[in-house]
């Protein structure tokens, strides 16, 4: 049976990672560098770190990484301001807690990033267990933050299901054994995913107790 739901933060509750692609490309293309989806794609849910080599190889002659960072950081800053929660975040949310379900959160980015956001939508209250990478010494796709957070919960993990929105993510709870249903957003819905068990375009597309009810219906993660 299962009895939690863990979920991922950047990508998921907020599309964060959608802004940040398009703030690297815009101000990449400025130097007349192209930024391919997928390797940003490959980075989403873990560390930049083929990001960041990447824009050195690239931008080598051209300008800093430093100031490539400075300048996307400062257009997402702007574009967060009105950032919006994804589709049916907020009533997955209300459904695992009038289902009597304990509610965690695992997360590749530091605890003050992602408590800002929960804090702005008057969501943090609402997660028992909160770990980011902050708590951990590898951070996704090693299961270390789910095999904490389930911990955490006094649960197993087969009675965990974890919501994510990238490979990494997917990859991080599938190792930690837990089931996962993923929900892509615009810069990872091309990934390959690997073997999830199940897919949502967004949370608004189904009820959680019958997302629930099925993967209750099938055979252990």
């Amino acid at each position: 049976m299962i009895k939690a739901i863990v979920f991922d933060f950047d990508g998921l509750i907020v599309d964060t990672e959608s802004a940040w692609f398009d703030c690297y490309a815009k101000v990449l293309g400025g130097y007349g560098i192209p930024f391919p989806t997928e390797v940003f794609a490959a980075c989403v849910g873990s560390h930049g770190g083929q990001i960041e080599a990447y824009i050195r190889q690239m931008a080598e002659g051209r300008t800093e990484i430093s100031e490539v960072r400075k300048a996307a950081a400062k257009l997402h800053a702007e574009k967060m301001k009105t950032v919006a929660l994804r589709d049916g975040v907020a009533e997955y949310i209300e459904a695992a807690q009038r289902l009597g379900l304990k509610v965690g959160l695992a997360s590749s980015s530091d605890r003050a990033w992602v408590e800002s956001f929960l804090s702005r939508f008057g969501l943090l209250d609402s997660f028992e267990v909160i770990k980011t990478k902050d708590d951990v010494a590898n951070v996704k796709p090693d299961p270390e933050l789910y095999l904490k957070a389930i911990q955490a919960l006094g649960i197993e993990a087969h009675e965990a299901l974890a919501f994510e929105d990238s490979a990494n993510g997917a990859a991080a709870a599938k190792a930690a054994g837990l089931w996962c249903v993923i929900v892509p957003n615009p810069v990872t819905e091309q990934l390959a995913f690997g073997s999830v068990d199940g897919r949502l375009r967004s949370m608004a597309d189904r009820p959680l107790e019958d997302v629930i009810g099925e993967l209750q219906a099938s055979p252990l993660p």
